[in-house]
């Protein structure tokens, strides 16, 4: 079985450790030479020190919770906090999670708890700084995000389809790359790069698909609605679960306010198309260079 067959398997294969799959991903990023490919690997494996590094796919919303104390021995034990009670200056950091750990500790999250949410505490110094804002008369003892397991599994999921996805591809271009010689270069770089940016990091802004008159040089308005709609019909006839979820992104996209409101919908559309490329990635190909010339 070849390097690239065993990959697919064990990303089809819920019961692979995800470890284990990308250890098999290092061995091919380095018989592929890309660098690119490696640096996601080793992040995988090894947690992200930066956060701007940090994939999409690994930025998840939440809320938080916390307990309080009041007068006369009243109290409060598990209350949301809602973030409008925040400065505004802590709110972003406040609803997401960044799960900057390595896929081992993700994956022991949720083999060692048997509840649906996990918690991240609060810094004790923003805890003091706001203990007093939340509720009226009461005092905020302890407080922590709820971080949703379900999000976390969609996560480690996600990682699955990108690994399988850019096999895919690699497969079609070189069957035996992932067995080729060190420093041979099986599959030209330019082209790793491009099929990397497309299912891995969704990151496809300067790379056209297939479509030789596709123009990349547009520039963003919020009246494009032909672009939107010609996408909509594109997919409105396949049958896949996953369209629901694209056809909100592109609706998203279309309805974007303002250009960097556009460049959040855009990204947020390319996870989603990530995770869903073998079926929707033929038909929406073509339209990827006009909206990555929309974010200029």
């Amino acid at each position: 079985m070849t390097l690239l067959r065993s990959i697919q398997d064990a990303a089809i294969d819920a019961n692979t450790p995800l470890p284990d799959l990308l250890r098999k991903c290092k061995v091919l990023a380095a018989r592929l030479n890309n660098d690119d490919f490696k640096k996601w690997v080793e992040n995988e494996l090894n947690g992200y020190s930066a956060v701007e590094d940090l994939p999409d796919y690994r930025i998840i919303a939440v809320n938080s919770k916390g307990h309080f104390s009041g007068p006369f021995g009243s109290g409060l034990r598990n209350a949301d906090i809602p973030l409008g009670c925040l400065p505004e200056e802590f709110r972003e950091v406040m609803g997401r999670s960044l799960l900057m750990g390595p896929v081992a500790s993700l994956e022991a999250l949720l083999h060692n708890i048997e509840k649906s949410t996990a918690m991240e505490p609060w810094s004790p110094d923003l805890t003091a700084v706001v203990a007093g804002d939340i509720y009226e008369n009461m005092n905020c003892m302890q407080a922590w995000k709820v971080i949703p397991l379900t999000k976390v599994i969609a996560a480690l999921d996600g990682i699955r389809n990108r690994i399988l996805n850019f096999c895919l591809e690699i497969e079609s271009e070189n069957p035996e790359a992932g067995d080729a010689p060190l420093n041979t270069n099986p599959v030209p770089q330019e082209k790793v790069s491009q099929i990397f940016n497309t299912y891995i990091s969704g990151n496809v802004q300067n790379v056209a698909h297939g479509n030789t008159e596709a123009t990349q040089s547009a520039t963003y308005t919020q009246n494009e609605p032909k672009l939107f709609n010609e996408m909509l019909s594109a997919i409105a006839s396949i049958n896949d679960s996953g369209k629901d979820e694209l056809e909100s992104a592109i609706e998203e996209m279309r309805d974007a306010r303002n250009p960097e409101h556009f460049k959040e919908k855009y990204k947020e559309f390319m996870s989603v198309l990530a995770n869903h490329m073998q079926v929707f990635g033929p038909v929406l190909a073509p339209y990827i260079p006009v909206l990555s010339g929309l974010l200029s």
